[in-house]
């Protein structure tokens, strides 16, 4: 495919995977040698997380939508192979994260998937996208349980950090655009419809009270984690790739 048509992203916005069983089925090997190297590209292309995410879902039974889902990735990658991360020199090493999910976007198990970005200075250096292990009964609660996953990296690093001679002296702030999330995190009273996410709760709680971790509001519209949720038009794709810290490196 080198002489392929690029595309302006990876994903075709309102394509659903899962009616892909009403198309012919494809060889499985090739599927699987194509994603697998897909799922290697994305540990230095954040931008490409959710649209290989969505198609390794499909590894076992390959039909012909999943391959040209996959196919169309690479078609975006020939259209942007001089992008990257650019960390400048100038910037302060401050970590920051974003966190968000989307709520029972999986039409078949009804599970959400949690997306976070984790930034020091100028670019990301840690991020993910990943369909939920239980099913949220509200979107809250898919809240919740991305800003838990982006709480326990942010820790991880800060030791990581830690030991390489950087000390965070202040919180690290985590954004997330659910008021309800902030809440549920910020509130010491119990309440009913938080009763079964109990010890997340107290975990995230506690590195809040002692200062570690700062959950704060931000709009949806500069939300940067949603580019790991869901897909989306050719010009909000761009921003928030560009929000993301993935640009042109020639440039």
């Amino acid at each position: 495919m080198s002489d392929c048509k690029p595309t302006a992203t990876p994903f075709l916005s309102g394509i659903k995977l899962e009616n892909g069983k009403d198309t012919p089925l494809v060889d499985c090997t090739l599927y699987r040698q194509l994603v697998g190297s897909l799922l290697y590209l994305t540990h230095s292309r954040p931008d490409l997380s959710y649209a290989v995410g969505a198609v390794s879902r499909y590894m076992q039974e390959p039909h012909e939508l999943h391959w040209n889902a996959a196919k169309r990735i690479l078609r975006y990658v020939q259209g942007t192979i001089t992008y990257g991360i650019h960390y400048a020199a100038n910037f302060s090493l401050n970590l920051i994260g974003f966190t968000d999910s989307d709520w029972a976007g999986d039409n078949i198990d009804r599970k959400s998937t949690s997306g976070y970005v984790l930034s020091l200075g100028s670019g990301p250096i840690c991020w993910s996208s990943k369909k939920q292990a239980a099913i949220a009964l509200s979107s809250a609660e898919a809240e919740y349980r991305g800003a838990v996953n982006a709480t326990i990296q942010a820790i991880w690093l800060q030791h990581f950090l830690s030991e390489l001679g950087i000390n965070v002296h202040h919180p690290t702030v985590i954004w997330c655009d659910n008021q309800s999330t902030l809440k549920f995190c910020r509130d010491p009273v119990q309440r009913q419809r938080t009763k079964h996410i109990e010890i997340h709760m107290h975990f995230i709680r506690e590195l809040i009270h002692d200062g570690i971790i700062d959950l704060q509001y931000c709009p949806s519209s500069e939300q940067t984690a949603d580019i790991f949720t869901k897909t989306f038009t050719e010009q909000k794709f761009r921003f928030l790739r560009d929000r993301l810290g993935v640009k042109d490196t020639t440039a």
